[in-house]
């Protein structure tokens, strides 16, 4: 007999997903200066407006170096949320601003994924963004969105980097200015640019010993005056410089050597080389990104209904090159970096791992396996950072790759003498938090899905058709056949 499906198979997905909980004219993803601004703007030509941030973010996340590179230098006052709460408010007073022009607000909220039909996706109900609280998961629908989610910092392999104590200037910056929670009291800070000398005289006007600037250069990189700034406050710079050694105890990092066997005592090491913008829910969308060396890196290149604010479109354009000042980092870091150096701290991925093209050592290694090299992957053709990430589980871990997966791109593309941006990034896949199973499962979904999950997931049963699976079936089966819905 001759099927032809004129209609729609009762298993299939469309028409059974859950409406969205609410919906928007805009959505306003970050509540930073940019992100509250455009929610202003948008309530204001009458348009119903939700305005999400994250922060304040859990311990619990912070400890994960989610959405910022902590380095585990928060305080206790991190696990108070009520004190948070007041602290961003404290510290944000255009919060109530917008609040007061008819703006929603969600804080302590995450945006883990924004879906639209298309490739892989074809059956929704209309747009929507994936929330997620510390107690539950919803969709929310909308007509436009504003991307304002910021910039987030470039982590950087050297020996014993994955010690607490080592973090970004972004987290050092929010910890400081934002919550009055930082446990350090002298730190260094590597890099001579604008954002590292911003940190240095931040870090010195909330009363901290600054013991030094490190920068791999042989000269400074920043604007003159804050440099002269930097000088006024006697603050040391090691120029021609990178680490060598550190040394760490019980509370993490004590000290560190520099490349010319310099000693310098501290309790923290500022990562300040570079911003990186946060474009993972553009990415998670499958959005065009472009690489635009004097913004910062990888960049969104527009989407329809998209619009992104903000450092998330980009670090401002001074015409200083970001990535070729990153690359002269990542090179001299590959100088001195044993192969036992861990690349990727979630999953434990060694230099050597990486380069090798090997799980890490928790995963059985066949001799096919060992066989493997970069070289060998190379000699097929352009290597894939996807396939790179599936083989050697780096940026596979519970940070999502925020402390490797920009230097792991770095490293490929020297190792395989290639400009940056020949092997780009590996993309990002929502959720782009990491959330517990518990709250990110939709639990009331509706009874059409429900029903059809047999088909599905049943593992006794998913090779089974349908009209043999049980008697609803069988009777929606018998249905169509008799409608000439089947012909």
């Amino acid at each position: 007999m001759d099927l032809n499906f004129t209609g729609t198979d009762v298993c299939a997905v469309n028409g059974t997903r859950s409406a969205p909980e609410a919906k928007y004219d805009l959505v306003v993803i970050g509540a930073g200066p940019s992100g509250i601004t455009a929610a202003i703007e948008g309530a204001a030509s009458g348009a119903s407006v939700l305005l999400v941030d994250e922060n304040p973010v859990s311990g619990a996340l912070m400890g994960n170096d989610t959405p910022l590179y902590f380095g585990g230098r928060m305080t206790a006052a991190t696990q108070n949320k009520d004190r948070m709460l007041e602290a961003i408010f404290m510290s944000m007073p255009d919060l109530e601003k917008a609040m007061e022009a008819g703006v929603e607000l969600l804080l302590g909220t995450t945006a883990w994924g924004v879906y639209r039909n298309g490739p892989g996706v074809q059956s929704l109900p209309e747009q929507v963004v994936g929330l997620a609280d510390a107690e539950r998961s919803w969709l929310v629908g909308f007509d436009r969105i504003v991307l304002a989610t910021g910039a987030r910092d470039l982590a950087i392999a050297f020996p014993g980097w994955n010690q607490p104590g080592v973090m970004g200037a972004a987290a050092l910056q929010m910890l400081l200015s934002r919550y009055g929670a930082f446990s350090g009291r002298r730190i260094v800070v590597l890099g001579t640019h604008d954002l590292a000398l911003e940190t240095a005289l931040l870090a010195l006007e909330h009363g901290l010993d600054v013991a030094g600037l490190v920068e791999v250069r042989d000269a400074p990189q920043g604007d003159a005056a804050l440099l002269e700034k930097i000088k006024s406050a006697g603050i040391a710079t090691y120029y021609g410089q990178s680490i060598a050694a550190s040394k760490g105890g019980l509370d993490g990092i004590e000290s560190i050597t520099l490349t010319d066997g310099t000693h310098i005592a501290c309790d923290t090491l500022c990562v300040a080389i570079g911003l990186v913008p946060s474009i993972e829910l553009v990415d998670a969308m499958h959005g065009p990104r472009t690489l635009n060396a004097a913004r910062g890196g990888y960049i969104p290149a527009g989407e329809p209904n998209v619009t992104t604010v903000g450092l998330c479109a980009g670090l401002p354009d001074t015409g200083f090159d970001h990535v070729a000042y990153r690359m002269d980092w990542v090179r001299a870091a590959l100088r001195v970096n044993a192969p036992d150096t861990i690349i990727c701290q979630c999953e434990e991925v060694t230099l050597a791992d990486l380069i090798g093209i090997q799980p890490p050592n928790y995963l059985p290694r066949p001799a096919a396996l060992q066989a493997r090299s970069l070289d060998t992957l190379l000699d097929d053709g352009p290597a894939n950072p996807d396939q790179i990430k599936r083989l050697t589980r780096s940026g596979m871990g519970v940070c999502q790759g925020r402390r490797c997966r920009d230097q792991v791109a770095m490293m490929l593309a020297i190792e395989s003498d290639k400009p940056f941006g020949t092997i780009s990034l590996a993309t990002h896949r929502a959720p782009v938090r990491p959330l517990p199973l518990k709250i990110l499962a939709e639990w009331d979904e509706p009874a059409a899905m429900d029903a059809a999950w047999d088909v599905w997931f049943g593992i006794p049963t998913q090779w089974v058709p349908v009209e043999d699976i049980g008697t609803e079936y069988q009777d929606a089966h018998r249905e169509m056949l008799y409608t000439g819905m089947y012909t």
